[in-house]
């Protein structure tokens, strides 16, 4: 893949596969798609094996299994979908609030009517018009002109209306296919390291339930050799000590040192200087609204009184952070969890090896997952920087 020279100023990427030196050409969609006039879905509904596309923010389409419980009548209004149609969808998607556009790459399936179905009439990679509209800004851009300004977030055009923007795209078909197949097999990729991590998560949460009590047992049903007590039950009321926040409260500044703790799934969100809390080792703070957990690793200040600095009397700090995982409730909108914590009941083995040996297992576990999202971050950084410079 061969980089472009800036200076050169022709219709063509940053980015290009050796070989290829046409200028890209703009077209409509109309020259290339037309909306799908094939409705008749009837004799579709009674087949058990009939897939129903279903567009989301990875590899599409995923499909699901209407199963035996379909009737004629429920999918009457289902509009036919082949290999290669172009599916766009007006509802908001996480992260793509006006939408997204797919190419079918399976067989034929059948999708709700709030899907519009766009059949090819021209010798295209319909995949390439998926992958152009990927770059969100890039399908903004393109649908502004289309809405009025005060429904950006509503999309409500025609299938007519939607086929009169403009694309610039490669001339050659070839061309076209090595763009699709590279991010094809980057999506390939993606989903992999997405499937390896949700697997990761997902034994965590098997270990989490039975590497602790439950069902009135007095030992987790998983348990390191060599350890035999019966484990105690407290509430946390009775465990967890709850340290001031008000001398750590601290807004971030340019050159702060250290570390500004928020609620939420980005728990640092600056840094700051001044006098922080040092004693840090053995603390889980605990995101009161959010029921968001972090470890702190150095000395660090907290961004509001909803993060709550806690710790316990003879307990390991990892085991601590990993019996609040285990036990922690589940969100109920914003209010105030941590009442909701301290009432909970809690099992917790009083046997200070034991505890080490269960927070460093779940401690290498969070490392190992750690590491798989950081992987799967960076390849997404990635798709993006590709998506922009693999186009024009």
């Amino acid at each position: 893949m061969a980089k472009i020279d800036d200076s050169v100023k022709k219709k063509v990427p940053e980015l290009r596969f050796k070989g290829f030196t046409d200028d890209w050409e703009e077209r409509k969609l109309k020259e290339l798609f037309q909306p799908s006039k094939n409705k008749n879905n009837n004799g579709l509904y009674n087949q058990k094996d009939i897939l129903a596309a279903s567009l989301g923010t990875e590899l599409i389409p995923k499909r699901t299994f209407f199963g035996l419980k379909s009737t004629k009548e429920s999918v009457k209004n289902y509009r036919i979908v082949k290999t290669g149609d172009l599916i766009y969808t007006k509802s908001p998607i996480k992260g793509f609030p006006n939408g997204i556009i797919r190419s079918n790459k399976g067989n034929v399936g059948i999708v709700p009517p709030l899907y519009c179905v766009y059949t090819l009439q021209k010798d295209i990679n319909s995949s390439i018009i998926q992958f152009y509209f990927e770059d969100k800004n890039r399908l903004d851009f393109y649908l502004f002109p289309l809405v009025n300004v005060g429904a950006r977030n509503n999309v409500n055009i025609t299938d007519l209306e939607f086929l009169e923007g403009k694309v610039t795209i490669p001339k050659s078909y070839e061309e076209q296919s090595k763009i699709v197949q590279f991010m094809e097999q980057l999506n390939r990729t993606i989903a992999l390291h997405q499937r390896k991590l949700d697997l990761l998560k997902e034994q965590k949460k098997g270990y989490l339930q039975k590497m602790f009590p439950k069902n009135g047992a007095k030992v987790p049903e998983l348990r390191f050799a060599g350890f035999a007590d019966d484990w105690e039950e407290r509430k946390f009321k009775d465990i967890l000590k709850t340290h001031s926040f008000r001398s750590y409260l601290a807004g971030v500044s340019e050159n702060g040192e250290y570390e500004v703790i928020q609620q939420g799934d980005k728990p640092i969100v600056g840094y700051s200087d001044g006098e922080p809390f040092t004693d840090y080792k053995d603390i889980t703070l605990f995101g009161d609204h959010t029921v968001s957990l972090y470890k702190p690793k150095s000395p660090f200040f907290v961004a509001t009184d909803g993060v709550k600095i806690l710790s316990a009397d003879n307990f390991d700090g990892d085991y601590l952070y990993t019996t609040l995982e285990r036990y922690k409730p589940e969100p109920q909108g914003y209010k105030r969890h941590f009442t909701i914590l301290k009432n909970q009941d809690v099992w917790f083995t009083e046997n200070m090896e034991e505890q080490q040996k269960i927070g460093s297992f779940f401690k290498q576990l969070d490392d190992t997952i750690a590491l798989h999202q950081r992987k799967l971050d960076l390849l997404k950084e990635q798709k993006k920087g590709f998506l922009q410079k693999m186009f024009v």
